[in-house]
């Protein structure tokens, strides 16, 4: 079942209610998002973007995943 931009940004958004949250993409399968949280402080970016992978819920695991693709910037704020 195909995935849209709307609902990753209302994943991330629960994860991260305070979040600057930007998600581009329109073919069902392949993203990019932008998120921007205070959170991050103090994490490198992998530990920042395996956060943020951690609020699909599951949406890009395996062959079989809902998102093929999520081209992924993550910060902290300046």
């Amino acid at each position: 079942m195909p995935i849209d931009a709307h609902e990753i940004e209302s994943l991330i958004r629960a994860a991260f209610p305070n979040a600057q949250v930007s998600v581009q993409g329109d073919d069902g399968q392949h993203f990019a998002a932008t998120v921007i949280d205070a959170s991050f402080k103090g994490m490198n970016r992998v530990q920042q973007q395996r956060a943020v992978y951690a609020s699909l819920k599951g949406k890009m695991d395996g062959p079989n995943g809902a998102l093929h693709a999520l081209a992924l910037t993550t910060k902290a704020p300046e």
